[in-house]
């Protein structure tokens, strides 16, 4: 099974090798890995370069935005399965991919999903462990999603209901995931183990304001699907992750 891996970048020279190293050391024998980044200046492009023969495809040029580099990702994708790895993150393990192959082949599923942690920038320390759990009636209505950078899913789901929305800045994930299994009623396969080691600090997580925009948009995404939810319940959901920073420490 072909397992295409998209990692998006736009000035992270710091961390962009390790997300880079951490796809080249998957021992699975089937990896299509594309790195596409915004128009970096601070030497990312210098980085690439350096690892082109790990790379199949890359290219560099000024996007509008995140969701829209990661909608040219997936137009370059000719994998089965397609990932996403943010530049900033890097793969529990060196067989991460052969359990996502091995567990979407055995269920026959659409997609799977595994659990993340959120880490220090040397990468030593949870700061919060997302376990995403097996999914049950009514789940997105209780807050539930998988993580994004833990969430591998069929090319051919993307090819039936379509990609990122441009419109959403913050929560285009949360929509794309909602409209694949709310709307799409697509099959998933829950690997109960960590997946990737996440940096704190994504776009979603930054402050209160951001939490707030946040849920503003997740309400939106319900409603652009034409589903029904009360606002407060998503006003609600950021409380709803509280437990995911008991478990931390180092590992």
């Amino acid at each position: 099974m072909k397992i295409s891996i998209i990692t998006v970048v736009y000035n992270n020279k710091k961390y962009l090798e390790d997300s880079i190293r951490s796809v080249k050391g998957q021992s699975h024998s089937d990896v299509e890995y594309i790195v596409v980044d915004g128009g970096s200046t601070d030497g990312s492009l210098e980085i690439i370069k350096k690892y082109d023969k790990s790379i199949s495809k890359w290219i560099s040029e000024t996007d509008s935005g995140i969701y829209d580099a990661m909608n040219k990702g997936v137009a370059l994708a000719t994998g089965d399965i397609v990932g996403f790895l943010n530049s900033d993150d890097i793969y529990f393990s060196g067989d991460i991919l052969n359990k996502v192959s091995k567990t979407i082949e055995d269920n026959n599923s659409d997609c799977c999903y595994g659990d993340l942690v959120y880490v220090s920038g040397d990468l030593t320390k949870t700061i919060r462990y997302w376990k995403a759990g097996s999914p049950g009636g009514g789940s997105f209505r209780k807050g539930w999603m998988p993580p994004h950078p833990a969430f591998f899913v069929g090319k051919k789901i993307f090819e039936n209901f379509g990609s990122f929305r441009t419109d959403f800045k913050i929560s285009a994930d949360y929509e794309l995931m909602l409209r694949f299994f709310e709307r799409g009623n697509i099959s998933a396969s829950y690997i109960p183990e960590i997946l990737v080691k996440m940096r704190i600090g994504g776009k979603s997580n930054r402050g209160l304001k951001n939490l707030i925009r946040k849920s503003l948009e997740d309400y939106k995404a319900w409603r652009v699907n034409g589903l029904k939810i009360s606002p407060l319940i998503m006003l609600k959901k950021p409380f709803l992750k509280v437990g995911q920073f008991f478990k931390s420490g180092k590992i």
